[in-house]
């Protein structure tokens, strides 16, 4: 999957995950401070769900190592 796709795909897990009211574009750089709605609870419950989405499992350390959106996409690139 290509990581325009990848984005696509995010875009709507974390607007359905988040609950927000409008659309967001996730960038590379995007990190919880830049979303109120972002926050650790929010953020396995995304996990959660992008797992789901892409029928993949991460590791502990996969998901420790993540600091921003781009490091995330990085993961599902190698999927």
């Amino acid at each position: 999957m290509e990581r325009k796709e990848i984005f696509e795909k995010l875009n709507a897990i974390f607007t359905d995950v988040l609950d927000l009211d409008e659309d967001i574009v996730l960038t590379d750089s995007t990190c919880a401070d830049d979303i109120d709605e972002w926050d650790s609870l929010s953020h396995i419950q995304l996990v959660v769900a992008i797992e789901k989405a892409f029928g993949t499992k991460f590791t502990s350390n996969q998901i420790m190592n993540w600091s921003n959106v781009g490091d995330m996409v990085d993961c599902l690139e190698k999927l």
